[in-house]
């Protein structure tokens, strides 16, 4: 995902676009895309401010309600794959991807490595 333009920038184009000149010599003067320039006047209109929204998702998932659930089940029952995890989760009625659940093991903090001695780790 890239970065957002500088707000300086937002602002000199949108100054630009207010002393009267088109969308489109706002966009070739400063380079940037005739979209740009339209989307910041829409955001000064809309908000009054030119500070860019927070990229990516919330962070809340799938998952978010179900992390208490999956601690107590690897705690109670170390050996569960991941895809063994899936399919309890879809008994629940979550359906996601093993990726998914093991993303969430790694920010819970849980391991499914094996030790050298062939037993699996402790959970926490």
């Amino acid at each position: 995902m890239g970065k957002p333009h500088p707000v300086e920038l937002r602002e000199r184009v949108v100054a630009f676009v207010e002393e009267g000149h088109p969308h489109r010599s706002a966009a070739k003067r400063f380079r940037v895309s005739p979209r740009f320039v339209n989307n910041m006047v829409i955001l000064k209109r809309e908000t009054g401010s030119l500070v860019a929204k927070r990229q990516g998702h919330s962070g809340s998932g799938k998952l978010q309600d179900h992390h208490d659930w999956v601690r107590h089940l690897i705690v109670e029952n170390g050996d569960l794959t991941l895809d063994e995890l899936c399919i309890e989760l879809a008994g629940r009625g979550v359906k996601v991807h093993r990726s998914s659940v093991g993303r969430l093991l790694h920010r819970l903090g849980l391991s499914h490595k094996k030790k050298s001695s062939g037993q699996r780790t402790t959970t926490s």
